[in-house]
């Protein structure tokens, strides 16, 4: 009963501030998506094909977070801190790398990719303006993700909470600001955005930063460790492929379907994201605490902390259920002033509601591999599930059968994603053990 107590003690440590710092980070979209949503249907619909641009893009950089998390951590773990700070900066130098590249793509390609995601040309141009604008914010987004990924390894969960709830704020007032004070539509909301994601890169970076000369790690840029980030980050790129593949397909089938359907599946989309972040503060436990416990040789510890980590995902998607079960009748009145929308939002969030217990022991599990550094099992496993989402989703959308099936098929990407990771986690493979993974 002791090593339980202090397994939670452990796990709450790092659940509690991430939890907070992960539920602040989609306010930002759900903050678009309240002030967009109440100018029109149309601008609601630019903002969902826009998002899902820009979404796939920030997400298939994920593994800034997770790999310099799962590193950090597993280096702490065997007490290699100046070789830990030392990574950690050289994430930053990666995310800036990538996120100047990136960000002149998607503003290169706005137009076209606005046109193809969109389902009318007033809601195509709408997607055009958002997506120009925010594009300014991805080596800010990038930058973000890498530093608050060094900081988790650390156990440092409280400097990115006051950083995302400072920023959050800022957005708001922004976005307020911009779009009815100064009468910026949606480009008006993308430029709040980019400003309040600036402000929280350069704080975060800078205490990166600060605390690596501390340790006496060099902060110049250093190409090998870079490039080796870059390789160890290509099994979770393709994981994150195949996560942000299912969810671009969601809305390509709910474009489809209808101006409509698009506006309530943006809706749907960014409340499940709220949810998934909010679920995730277990699985940054797992990334965290599997990596130090790796990194220290201890497998037995790393298997108790797992078991109870299951636990612990399990529960809070069954509260995160019922919430959203309770709420699904009136949230939809705080994104959208359409009576169309509310009604097709309704059914699609009980459907959600239904498999959040399900969903919380899918993001534990996906935490503990990631910390484990178990990318290459994970980039298999998420092709294989991408495998099995497609038919179901594209079947919504041959034949027409309503935008609640949409989420029903999108229960059975979560179905599939549990029965991957657990199959893997009942094994020993992924428990490799000391400050690399050069055992396997």
């Amino acid at each position: 009963m002791r090593l339980r107590r202090d397994d939670d003690r452990q796990i709450l440590r790092v659940a509690v501030p991430a939890f907070f710092a992960l539920v602040t980070e989609p306010l930002m979209l759900l903050a678009d998506t309240a002030i967009i949503g109440h100018l029109g249907t149309g601008e609601l619909g630019g903002l969902a094909a826009a998002s899902v641009v820009l979404g796939t893009v920030v997400g298939l950089c994920i593994f800034l977070a997770y790999g310099s998390t799962a590193t950090v951590s597993r280096h702490h773990g065997a007490g290699d801190e100046r070789l830990a700070h030392g990574l950690a900066v050289s994430s930053l130098w990666l995310a800036v790398g990538l996120g100047v590249v990136l960000g002149g793509g998607v503003a290169t390609l706005s137009g076209p990719l606005g046109t193809g995601l969109a389902s009318s040309d007033r809601v195509a141009g709408f997607a055009t303006d958002y997506m120009l604008v925010s594009a300014l914010a991805i080596p800010a987004m990038l930058l973000i993700l890498a530093a608050t990924g060094a900081m988790r390894g650390s156990l440092d969960l409280r400097t990115p909470l006051i950083v995302t709830i400072v920023a959050n704020v800022l957005n708001v007032v922004l976005n307020v600001l911009f779009v009815y004070g100064l009468d910026g539509g949606v480009r008006g909301a993308a430029a709040g955005t980019v400003v309040a994601q600036w402000f929280a890169a350069g704080w975060l970076v800078a205490v990166v930063v600060r605390r690596a000369r501390h340790a006496h790690a060099p902060t110049n840029p250093r190409a090998a460790e870079v490039l080796a980030a870059a390789r160890e980050g290509i099994p979770l790129l393709v994981r994150t492929l195949t996560l942000r593949a299912s969810l671009v397909l969601g809305t390509v089938v709910a474009a489809r379907l209808g101006d409509v359907p698009l506006a309530a599946h943006q809706v749907a989309g960014s409340i499940v994201v709220f949810l998934a972040f909010g679920l995730d503060a277990v699985a940054i436990a797992g990334q965290t605490l599997t990596g130090r416990s790796l990194g220290a040789g201890d497998a037995r510890r790393t298997r108790a902390l797992t078991g109870r980590m299951i636990t612990w995902g399990a529960g809070t998607g069954l509260m995160a259920g019922l919430l959203l079960a309770g709420a699904a009748p009136w949230v939809s009145h705080l994104f959208t002033s359409d009576p169309a929308v509310r009604d097709a939002l309704v059914p699609a969030l009980l459907v959600v509601a239904v498999i959040q217990p399900l969903s919380g022991v899918v993001f534990v599990l996906d935490g503990v591999l990631i910390g484990a550094g178990d990318g290459a099992y994970l980039a298999w496993a998420g092709l294989a599930v991408l495998a099995a989402y497609a038919p179901l989703a594209l079947v919504v959308g041959w034949t027409d059968a309503g935008f609640t099936w949409l989420w029903v098929a999108y229960a059975g990407f979560i179905a599939a994603r549990l029965v991957t990771l657990w199959h893997r986690q009942r094994g020993t493979a992924w428990m490799v053990l000391g400050s690399t993974r050069s055992a396997d």
